[in-house]
Protein backbone atom coordinates (compact mmCIF):
# COMPACT_ATOMS: atom_id res chain seq x y z
CA UNK A 1 0.00 0.00 0.00
CA UNK A 2 0.81 3.32 -0.22
CA UNK A 3 3.14 5.17 2.57
CA UNK A 4 0.50 8.60 1.95
CA UNK A 5 -2.09 6.38 2.25
CA UNK A 6 -0.95 4.35 5.23
CA UNK A 7 0.53 7.43 7.15
CA UNK A 8 -2.42 9.75 6.59
CA UNK A 9 -4.92 7.46 7.79
CA UNK A 10 -3.37 6.15 11.24
CA UNK A 11 -2.23 9.83 11.72
CA UNK A 12 -6.17 10.90 11.42
CA UNK A 13 -7.75 8.21 13.05
CA UNK A 14 -5.76 8.40 15.64
CA UNK A 15 -5.83 12.71 15.88
CA UNK A 16 -9.75 11.96 15.48
CA UNK A 17 -10.59 10.12 19.03
CA UNK A 18 -11.87 12.91 21.21
CA UNK A 19 -11.84 15.38 18.61
CA UNK A 20 -14.45 17.51 18.41
CA UNK A 21 -16.03 16.36 15.45
CA UNK A 22 -16.16 12.80 16.49
CA UNK A 23 -18.10 14.31 19.34
CA UNK A 24 -20.50 15.72 17.14
CA UNK A 25 -20.91 12.50 16.05
CA UNK A 26 -21.77 11.46 19.30
CA UNK A 27 -24.78 14.25 19.77
CA UNK A 28 -25.78 13.70 15.81
CA UNK A 29 -26.50 9.58 16.33
CA UNK A 30 -28.22 10.90 19.80
CA UNK A 31 -29.95 12.87 18.36
CA UNK A 32 -31.61 11.55 15.33
CA UNK A 33 -30.51 7.48 16.02
CA UNK A 34 -30.26 6.66 12.21
CA UNK A 35 -26.68 5.90 11.52
CA UNK A 36 -26.98 5.26 8.08
CA UNK A 37 -27.90 8.74 6.62
CA UNK A 38 -25.07 10.29 9.42
CA UNK A 39 -22.40 8.33 8.49
CA UNK A 40 -23.47 8.81 4.78
CA UNK A 41 -23.25 12.82 5.87
CA UNK A 42 -20.05 12.29 7.92
CA UNK A 43 -18.40 10.76 4.53
CA UNK A 44 -19.43 13.58 2.55
CA UNK A 45 -18.53 16.30 4.99
CA UNK A 46 -15.37 14.95 5.18
CA UNK A 47 -14.74 14.35 1.64
CA UNK A 48 -15.45 17.92 0.27
CA UNK A 49 -13.85 19.39 3.38
CA UNK A 50 -10.48 16.96 2.81
CA UNK A 51 -10.37 17.39 -1.29
CA UNK A 52 -9.81 21.55 -0.69
CA UNK A 53 -7.44 20.76 2.27
CA UNK A 54 -5.63 18.08 0.17
CA UNK A 55 -5.79 20.46 -2.97
CA UNK A 56 -4.21 23.51 -1.01
CA UNK A 57 -1.85 21.25 0.62
CA UNK A 58 -0.89 19.77 -2.85
CA UNK A 59 -0.20 23.10 -4.41
CA UNK A 60 1.63 24.72 -1.51
CA UNK A 61 3.87 21.49 -1.63
CA UNK A 62 4.53 22.19 -5.39
CA UNK A 63 4.76 26.29 -5.18
CA UNK A 64 7.49 26.26 -2.17
CA UNK A 65 11.51 25.15 -2.20
CA UNK A 66 12.26 22.56 -0.47
CA UNK A 67 14.27 24.18 2.18
CA UNK A 68 10.78 26.66 2.88
CA UNK A 69 9.32 23.33 2.56
CA UNK A 70 11.13 21.38 5.24
CA UNK A 71 10.67 24.35 7.50
CA UNK A 72 6.81 24.96 7.25
CA UNK A 73 6.57 20.63 7.64
CA UNK A 74 8.34 20.38 10.38
CA UNK A 75 6.98 23.29 12.00
CA UNK A 76 3.37 21.68 11.24
CA UNK A 77 3.72 18.58 12.43
CA UNK A 78 5.36 19.54 15.79
CA UNK A 79 2.74 21.71 15.75
CA UNK A 80 0.28 19.60 15.64
CA UNK A 81 1.77 17.41 17.91
CA UNK A 82 1.46 19.60 20.62
CA UNK A 83 -2.38 20.70 19.75
CA UNK A 84 -3.24 17.26 19.73
CA UNK A 85 -2.55 17.01 23.79
CA UNK A 86 -5.26 19.81 24.33
CA UNK A 87 -8.55 18.71 24.59
CA UNK A 88 -11.32 19.28 22.57
CA UNK A 89 -14.69 20.82 23.38
CA UNK A 90 -17.60 21.21 21.14
CA UNK A 91 -19.19 24.49 21.60
CA UNK A 92 -22.74 25.04 21.34
CA UNK A 93 -22.86 26.82 17.70
CA UNK A 94 -21.52 23.78 16.32
CA UNK A 95 -24.00 21.24 18.47
CA UNK A 96 -26.34 22.83 16.77
CA UNK A 97 -28.17 20.18 14.92
CA UNK A 98 -31.47 22.14 14.60
CA UNK A 99 -31.52 21.97 11.04
CA UNK A 100 -34.66 20.09 10.89
CA UNK A 101 -35.58 20.62 7.14
CA UNK A 102 -32.42 19.39 5.65
CA UNK A 103 -32.98 16.36 7.10
CA UNK A 104 -30.74 13.99 8.80
CA UNK A 105 -28.10 13.55 5.95
CA UNK A 106 -28.18 17.45 4.91
CA UNK A 107 -28.24 18.23 8.47
CA UNK A 108 -24.90 15.87 9.48
CA UNK A 109 -23.08 17.27 6.04
CA UNK A 110 -23.92 21.29 6.66
CA UNK A 111 -22.91 20.79 11.30
CA UNK A 112 -19.82 18.28 10.18
CA UNK A 113 -18.46 20.40 7.20
CA UNK A 114 -19.22 23.42 9.58
CA UNK A 115 -16.94 21.96 12.25
CA UNK A 116 -14.63 19.99 10.46
CA UNK A 117 -13.31 23.99 9.46
CA UNK A 118 -10.00 25.18 10.78
CA UNK A 119 -9.89 21.61 12.67
CA UNK A 120 -6.87 19.04 13.59
CA UNK A 121 -7.63 16.95 10.89
CA UNK A 122 -8.46 19.86 8.12
CA UNK A 123 -4.46 21.44 9.19
CA UNK A 124 -3.01 17.75 8.86
CA UNK A 125 -4.34 17.21 5.87
CA UNK A 126 -3.09 20.21 3.95
CA UNK A 127 0.45 19.64 5.86
CA UNK A 128 0.81 14.97 4.60
CA UNK A 129 -0.65 16.92 0.95
CA UNK A 130 2.10 19.24 0.77
CA UNK A 131 4.18 16.62 2.81
CA UNK A 132 3.45 13.61 0.51
CA UNK A 133 2.67 15.25 -3.21
CA UNK A 134 -0.28 13.11 -3.34
CA UNK A 135 -3.61 14.37 -3.27
CA UNK A 136 -5.35 11.16 -4.04
CA UNK A 137 -3.52 8.95 -1.26
CA UNK A 138 -3.68 11.36 0.98
CA UNK A 139 -7.24 12.53 0.83
CA UNK A 140 -8.37 8.90 0.62
CA UNK A 141 -6.34 7.99 3.78
CA UNK A 142 -7.52 10.89 5.88
CA UNK A 143 -10.91 10.43 4.84
CA UNK A 144 -10.62 6.56 5.78
CA UNK A 145 -8.76 7.85 9.08
CA UNK A 146 -12.07 10.18 9.80
CA UNK A 147 -14.50 7.28 8.82
CA UNK A 148 -12.56 4.85 11.55
CA UNK A 149 -12.66 6.71 13.86
CA UNK A 150 -16.46 8.49 13.76
CA UNK A 151 -18.07 5.15 12.64
CA UNK A 152 -18.35 3.67 15.96
CA UNK A 153 -18.80 6.56 17.65
CA UNK A 154 -22.03 6.69 15.44
CA UNK A 155 -22.90 3.29 15.84
CA UNK A 156 -21.93 2.48 19.53
CA UNK A 157 -22.53 5.75 20.45
CA UNK A 158 -21.19 6.97 24.25
CA UNK A 159 -20.93 3.27 25.48
CA UNK A 160 -17.76 2.83 23.10
CA UNK A 161 -16.70 7.02 23.09
CA UNK A 162 -15.81 6.67 26.90
CA UNK A 163 -14.18 3.27 26.78
CA UNK A 164 -11.19 4.69 24.71
CA UNK A 165 -7.60 5.70 26.77
CA UNK A 166 -8.14 9.20 24.91
CA UNK A 167 -5.18 10.04 26.71
CA UNK A 168 -3.39 7.47 25.42
CA UNK A 169 -4.49 7.64 22.10
CA UNK A 170 -4.04 11.21 21.93
CA UNK A 171 -0.45 10.72 23.20
CA UNK A 172 0.26 7.83 19.99
CA UNK A 173 -0.94 10.61 17.76
CA UNK A 174 1.20 13.60 18.67
CA UNK A 175 4.08 11.35 18.55
CA UNK A 176 3.64 10.37 15.50
CA UNK A 177 3.02 13.91 14.13
CA UNK A 178 6.58 15.04 16.66
CA UNK A 179 8.13 11.76 14.68
CA UNK A 180 6.92 13.07 10.91
CA UNK A 181 8.23 16.65 11.84
CA UNK A 182 11.49 15.74 12.87
CA UNK A 183 11.58 13.61 9.65
CA UNK A 184 10.89 16.32 7.78
CA UNK A 185 13.06 19.02 9.32
CA UNK A 186 16.31 16.68 8.93
CA UNK A 187 15.00 16.05 5.14
CA UNK A 188 14.55 12.30 5.89
CA UNK A 189 11.83 10.63 3.21
CA UNK A 190 8.79 8.53 5.06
Amino acid sequence: MDQAFLISTGAVALAEIGDKTQLLSLVLAARYRKPIPIILGVLAATLINHAGAGALGTWLGSILTPTVMRWALAASFLGMGLWILVPDKLDEGEANTNRSHLGVFGTTVITFFLAEMGDKTQIATVALAARFHDFFGVVAGTTLGMMIANVPAIVLGDRFAHRLPTKVVHGIAAVMFVVLGALALFGVGV
